[in-house]
């Protein structure tokens, strides 16, 4: 992915120069192209050409950051000075009768720019906006010629419709460099996004120096992964100064979380007094939830806290520090001596909404809102705060869906909408998962993102909306192990999410939004982001392997309309191959390779879908004898099918179901015991048809030939394997089992053991079940 990127940024800023063609003239530069959209606009006839005799003028020094930072951006693009002048070209005003902090005017006529706003986070949005006016050039880190530097003639009138906006990354399950992290804050800020929330601890990592406990990351930022490799990073105190100071220039807060008391053990592995039994811990290197958490009964806990939140208060300005208390493991509190002494000393008794030990969460959550008021900071926590009572002033991010935030502003207390359910987890899939780059699951395509609404319906029926301050997508980082993916999986999805939390409701227009991400698009491969381009998929079912006995005909649709090109030699496509317009038919086998290509020019990630010719598999002659499976099982530790070659002792058995397979061993807290299994015989296939097949079993094997294969690759989400047509009758099936873990996902962890199978044309999967299951 990073040669593209690389090739984007140069065909951005140099070879686009050596084409005749202007680039203000291309379709993505064409109309108004500004995200997120305004709350009014209005487009006159004439038009504004940026020259070299262009000069910013500024209405008091107190501008000059503002001034200064435009002026240096279209400086590196364009080559012209932009000197300060006093009568300039583009003129920054403050105007007190502007109303709203983040509000601004912007008027551009032939004879010039005037933004007037009564702050100077006003006039930086409105001077963004007049940046997107601009060709997306206007973005290049170089000199780009051939480029009519013009902006419409319009009156724009802007104001937010909820002053939060944010983005939270995990920088914890995997790191995200300072550079990473400037990157992504420049991108925001050019969305006018306000506010980036960093994940700095949980049971795989603690990412931040705190230098009265240097064990937490001395300790608490290594892990060591399922090769034996150490995963390490964090990030210096000097490293947050250098980051918030970044943002801050951008108008830019960016908000902690240090997650308590649960997702701890990154902390406890470094101070293992922290838990309820002083037992230790190495930090996690597996995805997941564990029964491993602080312990409230203990003092230390608290004291810990206050000198962990003192140094991080100081080093993060804005108003709000982030306490997590999300998926707390209170189990384990129930037989604590020092959580019961605890709840007996507070009165933390069970009552008919509470339990004691939500009462003691509750209890924790209260007494580090108290901690964090000392430093001068607003408590936020993830929605389940709520259990046990709401602390008295804490801000509530919903991400359970909507519930939580309805409760929370029923009882007066300000929210933030982070819903999975409503396209706020963009970490999740974006298109479909047997087409794009593996994800933990979920399926939000960038239509969901742009469609949800932050405001139920509920909180406006009873006047209680005004508590809902704004929206925010998480980025969960379980399986993004490099920053490129966490890049493909954010853009341009965070764009949907600016225009939600930005422009009004009846503003709102996804065929338009669909149309200005081409020039959005254009704007981020200058900035050196790699983003997702949807990826051509069939509307039916997206096999990656097609089977047919007569002929087939295979069809490609993408998630908003884009167009595609393909190859049928093998080769890949490229900007002179066939344009996709029609569906392809096959009367003998091929591959097709296919990938969408924007306006720009730019192009996605080539679908590869193999088409081959088959004819029907027979069935065993003679039906096996005896019910179940044959089973060979030992307990060795294997990554791949191939070394199970080297396995000298199994133990013989009979499975009488496939499910059990992932079961030969009883799983623990911090993982699997490891194993290698293989249960081979006959499954019975009720009629003549095409088959395909599903599992997060390691490997599934039907009639000899490969029909699913999850080798080295995590167990959940299982791309289909190959299509088989089969008769009916018994057909020979092999399943290969590893229980180990892989790329941080448990082998069990997601898998139910079974193996599924559909004929070509039905929609429901249906289990290979115990009645088909025999062998000799």
């Amino acid at each position: 992915m990073r040669k593209s990127l690389l090739f984007a940024m140069i065909a951005c800023a140099g070879l686009c120069s050596c084409n005749k063609e202007k680039l203000s003239e291309r379709i993505y530069n064409q109309g108004i192209n500004v995200i997120p959209a305004p709350e009014q606009i209005a487009q006159g006839s004439g038009t504004f050409v940026l020259d070299k005799d262009a000069s910013i003028g500024i209405s008091h020094d107190s501008l000059q950051p503002v001034a200064s930072f435009y002026a240096q951006k279209m400086r590196a693009s364009t080559g012209f000075g932009l000197p300060q002048k006093e009568d300039g070209t583009i003129r920054l005003t403050i105007d007190k009768t502007v109303t709203g902090n983040e509000a601004y005017q912007l008027r551009v006529t032939e004879d010039g720019v005037e933004v007037r706003a009564s702050s100077l986070r006003g006039l930086f949005y409105g001077m963004g906006t007049f940046l997107q006016l601009l060709p997306a050039e206007i973005e290049s880190p170089e000199c780009v010629d051939g480029v009519e530097w013009t902006a419409p003639e319009v009156e724009v009138t802007d104001s937010p419709r909820f002053p939060y906006r944010g983005l939270m990354l995990d920088v914890t399950r995997h790191f995200i460099s300072v550079e990473g992290l400037k990157k992504h804050i420049d991108m925001l800020a050019s969305i006018k996004i306000n506010t980036l929330h960093l994940h700095l601890s949980d049971y795989q990592g603690w990412r931040v120096e705190i230098k009265k406990y240097p064990l937490l990351t001395e300790v608490g930022s290594r892990r060591i992964d399922e090769y034996g490799k150490e995963y390490s990073g964090y990030y210096t105190q000097d490293d947050i100064r250098e980051i918030v100071e970044y943002a801050r220039e951008r108008f830019i807060t960016i908000i902690p979380e240090i997650d308590v008391p649960g997702h701890s053990l990154a902390a406890i592995a470094a101070y293992p007094e922290l838990s309820c039994t002083g037992e230790k811990y190495e930090v996690m290197s597996r995805w997941g939830r564990f029964p491993v958490v602080f312990c409230p009964g203990k003092e230390v806990m608290f004291e810990m806290l206050d000198g962990i939140f003192a140094e991080m208060c100081a080093l993060f300005p804005g108003p709000y520090f982030h306490i997590g208390g999300d998926e707390c493991p209170k189990e384990v509190w129930k037989t604590c001596p020092h959580c019961q002494k605890r709840i007996q000393e507070e009165g933390l008794w069970t009552d008919s909404k509470h339990s004691s030990v939500d009462k003691l969460q509750s209890y924790a959550i209260a007494r580090c809102e108290r901690i964090l008021k000392k430093y001068g900071k607003k408590m936020i926590g993830w929605d389940e705060i709520l259990e046990g009572g709401l602390a008295p002033d804490a801000t509530v991010m919903s991400w359970r869906g909507e519930a939580g935030g309805i409760a929370s502003a029923l009882m007066d207390h300000d929210v933030i909408m982070t819903p999975a359910s409503g396209g706020m987890y963009i970490d999740y899939y974006q298109g479909n998962s047997q087409a794009e780059p593996f994800a933990w699951g979920g399926y939000v395509p960038i239509s969901k993102t742009y469609s949800y609404n932050p405001v139920p319906d509920t909180l406006v029926q009873m006047g209680k909306e005004q508590y809902i301050r704004g929206v925010q997508a998480n980025a969960w980082a379980e399986c993004m192990y490099t920053e490129d993916i966490v890049e493909y999986r954010v853009y341009p999805r965070i764009l949907a999410v600016a225009e939600v939390g930005w422009t009004p409701l009846k503003n709102k227009d996804f065929a338009d939004f669909s149309r200005r991400l081409n020039n959005a698009a254009v704007r981020m491969d200058c900035r050196g982001i790699n983003y997702h381009i949807p990826v051509p998929e069939q509307p039916d079912y997206c096999r990656n392997h097609v089977a047919f006995t007569d002929s087939t005909v295979v069809q490609f649709s993408t998630s908003r309309p884009m167009k595609m090109v393909y190859t049928l030699d093998g080769t890949e496509p490229g900007l002179q191959s066939a344009v996709y317009t029609e569906p392809l038919v096959f009367r003998e086998n091929g591959t097709i390779k296919i990938r969408s290509v924007l306006p720009s020019g730019r192009m996605g990630i080539v679908r590869e879908v193999e088409v081959e010719r088959q004819t029907f598999l027979p069935a065993s002659a003679e039906e096996p004898e005896h019910e179940g499976l044959r089973l060979r099982f030992s307990p060795t530790r294997c990554l791949y099918v191939s070394e199970m070659a080297d396995v000298k002792e199994w133990k013989d058995s009979i499975l009488t179901s496939i499910e059990p397979i992932v079961k030969l061993r009883k799983n623990k807290y911090s993982g699997v015991e490891f194993y290698v299994a293989v249960a081979d015989g006959y499954f019975y296939v009720p009629e003549d048809g095409i088959y395909e097949f599903s599992s997060n079993n390691t490997r599934i094997t039907v009639g000899g030939k490969l029909a699913v294969d999850n080798d080295g690759k995590p167990q959940i989400n299982s791309k289909y394997g190959r299509s088989l047509a089969l008769c009916k009758g018994w057909h020979s099936i092999k399943v290969e089992q590893i229980s180990n873990f892989i790329g941080g996902w448990n082998s069990q962890q997601r898998n139910d053991g079974a193996v599924r199978f559909r004929k070509y044309g039905e929609q429901a999967w249906k289990r290979i079940t115990a009645d088909q299951l025999k062998y000799n």
